[in-house]
């Protein structure tokens, strides 16, 4: 077959032919053999890379499918224009300043209604369904007043995918001015009040305080943060990673307030329970840090009285003051504590063990061995009752409770079940025997109506008698043959239960897809003996003795 030139178009085929010739030009073995030697050699690197139409070199390790231009695209070299965008198909994006104009158009102003016009407001650019003015009680179309002006028409941007995506599309820096203006203004603000405050002020004791918290000020810490103002270093406190997040205690929005920039939560979210945790509030006030503050304010103190003293300054001095101070005036209140206790007396009474020892409650160290005998320590005593012991009441040797009879209670001493009765002795107990009560009575009543009555009643008595002890044997066998009916049911119950388990066991075992159908079951509401024989024979699964059974 005659070897045509690759990627070549039939028309360039056309042109190569010779005159004469009915078939192109053959490519000879020889030309094929130093095509690839240079292909080689341009990736070896030892020869140049071949060059487009554009100048540009194009790499030789690029794949031939790709660098091999297609027959109808016409090229004459070596080329990869046909890789890259084709201009003719680019679609032209909106430039970056080009935006959505905002609110209207005032520079066209109107003042006669205009026909397919807002009704309501006048406007050109919407219908009165679309309006968003507050609805007029007269539309401008009847009234021709106050027409609005006309929106901004708005062209259709084509955005990029970048360019739909972009959040600061629109943005006018202008816009940021005012926030500066509106801080400056705050400035200048401040700075005048400071300086009339300055100006009206003529204590120097106020003005020297002012100047000293404006001397401290860098050096106080914003909660949450540590600042060197030196380094100008900013080291926050982060928790530890293992650690429950305090956002997490309690998630209601109306419990404690959760500070998320210094991860501080003030107070306790959950008052009510006890989980070990207080709040930022409460770890602020615990160690040194009450003694600090105190520390401070005695500084404060000492400075307004005349003392020159600053905790930061000379904190060594400040604290042989403070303790001086404390010493002179636990001095001074035990001084008045012993001139009032001449004067009025009582000393004895402060002289008094303390409420623990009095209570028989003392923290004494024992120590017990294995069998539970004590090796060291005396052996702690028992706690006795909150109540009163052993206090007896209107005359009473024993206390209420201490007898009983017939289901109810009473004092020994005197057998009366009247808790607030006065104690009678041994009158009092054979007086509570003596007294019959009203079914006894009613009881002796009704048995000495029984021996007054004739012979014939009598008769007639025992008749009634063997009728009722016949009706019993009756319903006593009624009862049993009943009870055996129930027990048979019931043991039938069980054995179809048993068989209803052991067929529902078969059927989990069968593949789901291959078990039958039963919408032609019978359903209906089980007997007492179905439902009691289920009861008996269910298995529970959180029972932990179930596995044994």
């Amino acid at each position: 077959m005659a070897a045509t030139s690759h990627g070549l178009p039939v028309s360039q085929i056309l042109k190569s032919k010779t005159e004469g010739d009915d078939e192109p030009k053959k490519k000879s073995r020889e030309d094929w053999r130093k095509a690839k030697e240079l292909e080689e050699a341009r990736k070896a690197g030892t020869a140049p890379a071949a060059v487009d139409e554009e100048g540009k070199d194009i790499n030789p390790h690029i794949p031939q499918y790709i660098a091999t231009a297609p027959w109808y695209y016409g090229a004459q070299g070596p080329t990869l224009k046909h890789q890259r965008p084709q201009e003719d198909k680019q679609k032209s994006f909106s430039d970056l300043d080009e935006w959505y104009k905002r609110g209207v158009d005032a520079s066209n102003v109107v003042i006669k209604y205009r026909k397919g016009a807002c009704e309501n407001c006048g406007a050109m650019t919407h219908k009165k369904k679309d309006c968003m003015d507050r609805p007029r009680k007269v539309g401008a179309k009847y009234s021709g007043v106050n027409i609005a002006p006309d929106e901004y028409i708005q062209k259709n941007l084509s955005l990029s995918y970048d360019g739909k995506r972009d959040r600061w599309s629109g943005y006018d820096p202008s816009e940021h001015r005012a926030i500066i203006e509106e801080f400056q203004k705050v400035e200048e603000a401040k700075r005048q009040l400071r300086a009339d405050k300055l100006a009206t002020d003529d204590d120097k004791e106020e003005v020297d305080e002012e100047e000293d918290e404006d001397k401290y000020v860098d050096e106080v810490d914003m909660p949450g943060t540590k600042v060197d103002s030196k380094q100008r270093i900013t080291v926050r406190n982060l928790r530890i990673r293992e650690d429950t997040a305090k956002y997490l205690r309690n998630l209601d929005p109306n419990s404690a307030y959760y500070d998320p920039k210094t991860r501080s939560m003030r107070e306790n979210p959950k008052p009510n329970k006890d989980d070990g945790y207080q709040g930022e509030n409460f770890v602020r006030f615990t160690g040194d840090t009450t003694k600090h503050a105190k520390a401070q304010i005695f500084a404060w103190e000492a400075h307004e009285k005349g003392v020159d003293i600053h905790l930061l300054a000379e904190p060594t001095k400040l604290e042989l003051l403070q303790k001086e101070y404390e010493e002179k005036k636990q001095e001074f209140k035990s001084k008045v504590q012993e001139s009032v206790l001449e004067r009025y007396g009582g000393e004895e009474h402060l002289k008094a063990p303390p409420k623990t020892l009095l209570l028989a409650q003392t923290e004494d160290y024992v120590e017990y061995s294995r069998s539970g005998k004590i090796v060291k320590g005396a052996e702690k005593p028992v706690v006795r009752s909150k109540y009163e012991e052993d206090v007896y009441i209107n005359n009473h040797t024993s206390v209420w409770g201490s007898f009983w009879k017939d289901g109810k209670w009473g004092y020994k001493c005197c057998h009366s079940f009247i808790k607030n009765s006065y104690c009678l002795g041994e009158a009092g107990k054979l007086q509570n025997e003596t007294s019959v009560p009203h079914t006894n009575h009613f009881k002796n009543e009704s048995n000495s109506g029984k021996e007054s009555s004739s012979p014939d009643d009598s008769s007639s008595s025992d008749e009634e008698i063997k009728k009722k002890s016949k009706k019993k044997k009756k319903d006593k066998k009624k009862k049993k043959s009943k009870v055996e009916k129930k027990g048979d049911k019931l043991k039938e119950a069980l054995d179809a239960e048993e068989k209803h388990q052991e067929e529902a066991k078969k059927y989990l075992e069968i593949d789901e897809r291959k078990r039958p159908y039963n919408s032609m079951y019978e359903v209906k509401k089980p007997s007492e003996e179905e439902m009691e024989a289920y009861y008996m024979k269910r298995r529970r699964e959180e029972d932990p003795m179930n596995q044994f059974l």
